[in-house]
């Protein structure tokens, strides 16, 4: 299972989900590849947000390897799944698939967690409720793991 993780900027949110989930992974023992992205070119390259590896951080999980890169074409090729981490980044990422195949793989996360409710998850970046979005894509990912295994 190849699962891609984004949002707009790939230093917040889809950061800490791609490091949930690769923790949650490795507990579980499962063959796996994770990695995340932005819809956006603003932060190529840099690091997550410090709140978000502070967050990471004070729930055992290290992000600070990750460095930011803009969603390309074919990731809808490389992934079977592809996460958006809000109704914006979930529209960008329809109209860059190209075609039917590649639309199907892209859902909403908080759709995972918290089904029928239609979630997305905040951006931290702007209300600093890095906590509430750790605790958000932990309950995401897990269910992830449960539909997946």
């Amino acid at each position: 299972m190849r699962i891609l993780m984004v949002c707009l900027g790939n230093i917040c949110r889809s950061p800490l989900a791609e490091g949930v989930l690769v923790e949650k992974i490795k507990e579980k023992g499962l063959d796996w590849e994770v990695d995340s992205a932005g819809t956006s070119s603003y932060h190529i390259g840099e690091r997550p947000d410090p709140r978000s590896i502070e967050t990471a951080e004070l729930n055992g999980i290290d992000i600070r390897g990750q460095r930011a890169r803009q969603v390309r074409k074919k990731d809808f090729v490389a992934f079977d799944l592809i996460y958006a981490m809000d109704r914006s980044n979930y529209n960008h990422l329809v109209a860059l698939a190209g075609d039917s195949e590649g639309v199907d793989k892209v859902k909403l996360i908080l759709d995972e967690g918290y089904p029928g409710e239609n979630r997305e998850v905040p951006d931290p970046y702007w209300n600093n409720r890095f906590d509430e979005v750790f605790n958000l894509l932990s309950h995401s990912c897990e269910q992830i793991i449960r539909k997946y295994t």
